[in-house]
């Protein structure tokens, strides 16, 4: 479980450093855009389900530690816990930051 976790951030970095590495040197082939699946709130969507997904993965961890199950060791409960709370700390500010950012937009005059 945690390694598919690392492999699918190494992948999403790897992502990251090829487009700014486009970016920063020009070298977008003609017609080439840069990648905007479904917008913004299909990206938020996502990002919120794999917090979930994490959620819930890691109290299943704990509870199977709980019960005693031999292949679940506390190192990996407590990495699992913590991943899952990071991402949802995550959320939580990129919730404040929409909701300031819709506070200032709506205060603007027309």
């Amino acid at each position: 479980m945690a390694v598919s976790g690392l492999s699918g951030i190494e992948s999403m970095l790897q992502q990251m450093r090829v487009a700014v590495t486009k970016a920063e040197t020009g070298n977008l082939a003609a017609g080439e855009a840069v990648a905007q699946p479904d917008g913004f709130a299909a990206e938020l969507q996502r990002s919120i389900r794999r917090v979930t997904s994490a959620q819930n993965a890691a109290t299943a961890q704990a509870k199977a530690f709980e019960l005693g199950a031999p292949d679940v060791s506390l190192n990996d409960v407590m990495i699992d816990l913590q991943k899952a709370s990071i991402g949802f700390q995550t959320a939580v500010q990129v919730r404040n930051k929409l909701v300031a950012a819709y506070k200032e937009i709506s205060s603007m005059a027309v």
